[in-house]
């Protein structure tokens, strides 16, 4: 079930960037009926999504967000639906002084990740036309197969698992074999140091393409990050959320067999070699979601900002370690070329300072001119964090791990207790520390 905010607790004058929960049976005009009461109160919406009903003997959930000026109209706006439905729940109400719909929908809980389920940029099987696969009529109905099962899925359900054809084997260990020739020597020590674990405890090998679900079980282990399947290219706003909740949405299907060292988008082997050891080490986790909490809310500018972050950072990012200069971006470990590439004498490295890296421009379709060095994951997490300070975003945010939701800190009620959880914190430490002693 969704969660609920009282209004009897919405002591604050407003206004409340707002988002409303209804539910309706299937007949013709209902979900008019209910905007229209919504209009004639004088409120304008700024998104209206809808999804299969949850709750037995309804047919159809609608959320809705707008602004409401302070908590009386919001209490009318209510019960003007609850005439009409009888099923209506305040699913979050914000304070800001901030205009209406200044501050994006972003999800509140993990299970909020359902909505992003059909909202993708590209499908899985839409490939354009200078694609390898393009011209594969077998391959295309695969790669439609495959994005069916990930539509299907919900959170809290398994991950489906993929019988996965010889010849898709065959390509996943081609890319294997020959990377693993360069991770001694390329790879950040903290990939080198997970990748035996994922051999010994999820089947990489060269003749197995492991299964997400097993992966994600092991990472969950290691730092609390899970995969979850997705049908094919997000929204960079989407996709960042997802990191707030440690999170991280894979494909399943992979690159076409023609080009085994190419592929135009994420694959099962850019997830599962790239991205998926790093997720493994806490500090590159912290980092990761980092940049996730960061885009809570954000304006567009910002997502843009932080994508780009993004971008030469977990997908194209370098680190120094021991006087040496590694790679750690998924984009790089999980392509042969451009590992060799990123790491010789031709690129331009410069240090990662985020607010000059949010202004660079990248390429996706060949080497990168420039890639951005890390002194470490938390070096890199602190100046993320400095960085999100800059952000035009009215309010912050934490991740409670223990209701996999994210809490807005808006009012001073909500600090004020999570300053006693950090109290409680220090005590145990301190316990711990004079123990050790």
């Amino acid at each position: 079930m969704y969660s609920e905010v009282s209004l009897n607790t919405i002591n604050d004058k407003g206004p409340f960037l707002t988002t409303i929960l209804f539910s309706v049976q299937d007949r013709v005009g209902v979900l008019d009926e209910c905007l229209s009461s919504i209009r004639n109160l004088n409120v304008s919406l700024t998104r209206i999504e809808s999804r299969p009903s949850k709750t037995p003997g309804w047919d159809y959930d609608f959320f809705v967000d707008f602004s409401a000026e302070n908590a009386e109209q919001l209490t009318r706006i209510v019960t003007t639906l609850e005439e009409i439905t009888n099923q209506v729940k305040v699913v979050s109400a914000t304070t800001t002084n901030a205009i209406a719909g200044q501050v994006p929908w972003f999800p509140r809980k993990k299970s909020d990740l359902d909505t992003f389920a059909n909202k993708v940029l590209e499908m899985g099987e839409e490939l354009d036309s200078d694609h390898p696969g393009a011209n594969d009529p077998v391959y295309r109905a695969r790669r439609s197969e495959i994005t069916r099962i990930a539509k299907t899925y919900r959170h809290g359900q398994p991950i489906p698992e993929i019988q996965y054809k010889p010849e898709e084997v065959s390509t996943w260990g081609t890319v294997l074999r020959n990377l693993m020739d360069l991770y001694p020597t390329h790879a950040c020590r903290e990939h080198q140091y997970v990748f035996p674990l994922l051999i010994q405890n999820c089947g990489y090998r060269v003749d197995n393409i492991p299964q997400l679900e097993s992966v994600s079980r092991f990472l969950k282990e290691c730092t609390g990050f899970t995969l979850r399947p997705v049908m094919g290219l997000l929204t960079s706003r989407d996709f960042l959320n997802g990191l707030a909740f440690r999170v991280f949405h894979s494909t399943q299907y992979i690159r076409h067999h023609s080009k085994p060292f190419y592929t135009p988008e994420p694959d099962v082997c850019h997830e599962l070699l790239g991205h998926a050891p790093l997720f493994c080490d806490p500090d590159f986790a912290d980092f990761s979601q980092e940049i996730g909490l960061s885009s809570l809310g954000a304006s567009d500018d910002d997502i843009e900002k932080l994508s780009t972050i993004y971008w030469f950072t977990v997908e194209f990012g370098l680190c120094r370690q021991e006087n040496e200069i590694r790679a750690y971006g998924a984009g790089l470990l999980s392509s042969y070329g451009e590992l060799n590439y990123a790491l010789s004498e031709n690129p331009e490295k410069r240090p990662f300072d985020p607010s000059k890296t949010a202004l660079q421009k990248y390429i996706v379709t060949e080497y990168q001119p420039i890639y951005f060095v890390a002194e470490s994951f938390k070096d890199a997490q602190q100046k993320v964090r400095e960085f999100a300070k800059t952000l035009n975003r009215p309010f912050s945010v934490r991740y409670n791990p223990y209701t996999e939701s994210v809490e807005v800190l808006d009012n001073k009620e909500k600090i004020i207790r999570y300053t006693q959880n950090i109290k409680n914190d220090m005590t145990i430490l301190i316990d711990a520390l004079e123990r050790i002693h």
